[in-house]
């Protein structure tokens, strides 16, 4: 058979060069993977404290308002590698809300078609009143602290999808799940609610291929900005 054969010749210096560079990139990265994971458990630990009074206000507010059902919501989210776990929440939705959403969405169009744009509704009508100051003060969240401790989230990242959106994701799904998914991320400082499920998943893309200690400092500091003027929370 005859055919043509290519031959690439690297000498030594450029051997020696990759080699320098990859062990850097190795190096760099086991660094930040380490100084995350350490700076996730001091403000995990540090949040779980602040946790527990903030358990007992909930509580006293959802008494006050006559609802007495649990102040917790658990829901299967995808983690990172595509692993599933169960996170924690402040539930700030009346009880059975998926099957409530799936009623509401039948019978209200234009919501069914704001819902597949976004996945979220502007005005969702299963919010509970005590659900609403949550979400505007970002106090919903709270309980995630707990996934960080367990090593399921992270303080930075992309949002925990539901498994139901996977499909959804479609192609960004596998760049997502890269990394860990956060309490905050680079969507939620750029609009977080006002901001089209297309458009979260391009930054969140983005994230996971340029994730760094500096974008990270940025993120976690304008995350303060965000939740204290309350943009783009819903």
């Amino acid at each position: 058979m005859n055919g043509e054969v290519t031959t690439i010749i690297i000498d030594n210096d450029d051997i020696i060069r990759i080699k320098e560079i990859t062990t850097f990139t190795k190096t760099q990265n086991t660094a930040y993977t380490y100084a995350k994971r350490s700076f996730d458990i001091i403000c995990a630990l540090v949040g779980c404290l602040i946790l527990l009074p903030l358990m007992i206000v909930v509580k006293i507010l959802y008494c006050l308002s006559g609802d007495f059902d649990t102040i917790f919501y658990e829901q299967e989210r995808i983690g990172k590698d595509g692993k599933l776990f169960k996170l924690y929440k402040f539930r700030t939705m009346e009880k059975d809300a998926d099957e409530k959403l799936f009623k509401y969405l039948q019978e209200n169009e234009q919501a069914n078609i704001e819902y597949k744009r976004n996945k979220k509704l502007k005005n969702d009508p299963r919010i509970t009143k005590v659900g609403k100051i949550l979400r505007k003060c970002s106090l919903d969240e709270f309980p995630q602290l707990i996934n960080c401790l367990f090593g399921q989230m992270s303080v930075i990242g992309n949002r925990p999808y539901l498994p139901r959106e996977q499909e959804d994701m479609e192609n960004y799904y596998y760049d997502i799940i890269k990394t860990k998914p956060g309490i905050t991320g680079y969507w939620q400082i750029s609009g977080r609610s006002d901001v089209s499920f297309k458009k979260r998943l391009e930054l969140e893309q983005f994230y996971s291929n340029n994730y760094s200690l500096s974008l990270d400092i940025k993120i976690f500091f304008k995350t303060f900005s965000v939740v204290l003027f309350g943009r783009g929370a819903e």
